[in-house]
């Protein structure tokens, strides 16, 4: 080396560079080929839905079990969207190119919203972590893939479509995996899911559909929901008026003043748990009251409450403070417990969402993992199941964009940009499993719902 020669040195040390990144991605092709991506839907050793059902109810509220079971009942799409753990099961021996992303976990068409940032634009991307751990990238696309196969049944288009949409969601995955790939990284790195990713993913049928989402979305805040569910009490011992949840059986009903308090002390702990420069922000408020609510598909039975803050003058905040189980992934994957759900949740997704919520954080209450964030911060949702053809197929292309752009915070993608090459049988191979693995959707909800009914 002669005098004043440098050399490269990576900031962690064991680090490849793009070009060695991409070649062992490539390399990683005669491992998975594309065509073994076509593979059976169902595991030999997998549970019955039954089974599964009863299993993942652990840790939920008795007297919620009936209601999730008839909510999973109403659809195999809603089957779909309560079963993230049976369809671990059916991919764990799965083919896998060997690359690990953070995973969503559960990245069904339905789990795309909008949401605010703070400064408050409107962006789009995946808005459920329960299920987020490290795994391979392919089992979020292939949930992904056949989530818009029984999506689009479930709104009546027919099968070319419903399969061109999942092959679609697949190739827009891999175009924007290139993309972000020759990108500078500070570029991809923040590349923001707002309106232009609609045109960036060819997704042009849904600028409208957009359009109208993130009119919605501006108008659902805390001051709404306050509006709707609460009423003013005179207190008149302090001589002030305050609002105070009213009851809405079965989904919204008050909580007894044990568990008020401890809600209460679990928020005192959670503002720890949020990034130094926003627990003077939140240490500004003071709970009002609490209430429990049902919420989801996949999640009813768990607890769930909301909290009433009352912040400067007349404004309201309000909390969703929400039980985090154990992933549903984690044995299927081999990994170790987490030392708390919540925890896991919140980090998963501040690595992957391109936004987080400010104050999304964590806590325990009554020896439980909870997670805490804004409830109803200016979100809002374009329902997969309401699309026609065109529509479905641009939200598959949206959806793909938006899953790609998501697993580059926690994989390089020149390595997977290496794996995908110029190979474009990947999206056929996925597409035909997406429509394999509906159909056995479809038959496990057949089974399900026949349960029901005989009990």
């Amino acid at each position: 080396m002669g005098a004043g020669e440098r050399v490269e040195r990576p900031l962690v040390a064991g680090s490849e560079t793009p070009d060695e990144a991409y070649a062992r991605g490539k390399a990683l092709r005669e491992r998975a080929p594309a065509r073994t991506h076509d593979h059976a839907a169902a595991a030999e050793d997998r549970p019955t839905p039954d089974e599964y059902f009863e299993a993942s109810n652990a840790g939920r509220l008795p007297e919620l079990i009936e209601l999730r079971r008839e909510r999973m009942s109403a659809s195999p799409f809603t089957f779909y969207r309560g079963a993230a753990g049976l369809m671990a099961a059916d991919l764990a021996h799965t083919p896998v190119s060997g690359v690990t992303a953070q995973l969503c976990g559960d990245a069904h068409a339905a789990n795309f919203g909008l949401y605010g940032t703070p400064e408050g634009g409107i962006v789009m991307d995946i808005n459920d972590f329960d299920e987020t751990v490290p795994g391979p990238w392919e089992w979020d696309l292939k949930r992904l893939s056949a989530s818009l196969v029984l999506a689009g049944r479930e709104g009546g288009i027919g099968e070319s479509g419903c399969r061109e949409a999942a092959e679609d969601a697949v190739k827009s995955y891999r175009r924007t995996i290139r993309a972000l790939a020759e990108l500078p990284f500070l570029r991809s790195w923040s590349a923001l899911p707002d309106s232009s990713v609609l045109s960036k993913a060819r997704a042009h049928e849904l600028i409208d559909d957009f359009a109208d989402a993130a009119e919605k979305a501006r108008k659902n805040t805390s001051k709404k929901v306050v509006a709707k569910w609460t009423r003013r009490i005179d207190d008149h011992e302090t001589g002030l008026s305050r609002h105070r949840f009213v009851e809405d059986p079965p989904v919204l009903t008050h909580v007894d003043a044990a568990t008020a308090a401890a809600v209460a002390a679990g928020l005192v702990s959670y503002v720890d748990t949020l990034r130094a420069s926003r627990r003077t922000l939140a240490a500004r408020y003071r709970v009002a009251d609490v209430a429990f609510r049902v919420v989801g598909t996949g999640s009813v039975g768990l607890r769930s409450y909301v909290a009433l803050l009352h912040g400067n003058e007349d404004e309201d905040l309000v909390l969703q403070v929400k039980q985090a189980q154990p992933s549903a992934l984690t044995r299927y994957l081999g990994l170790p417990a987490p030392e708390h759900e919540g925890r896991r949740v919140v980090e998963g997704a501040r690595l992957v969402q391109a936004e987080t919520d400010i104050l999304l954080g964590w806590t325990t209450i009554e020896g439980r993992p909870f997670i805490v964030r804004q409830f109803r911060n200016l979100k809002g949702d374009l329902d997969p199941t309401e699309l026609d053809k065109g529509h479905l197929d641009d939200y598959g292309r949206l959806a793909g964009a938006l899953l790609a752009r998501a697993h580059t915070r926690s994989l390089h993608p020149r390595l997977l940009a290496g794996y995908f090459a110029e190979d474009e049988d990947l999206d056929e191979a996925i597409g035909a499993y997406a429509v394999r693995y509906a159909d056995q959707t479809e038959a496990d909800h057949a089974a399900f719902t026949r349960t029901r009914n005989a009990s």
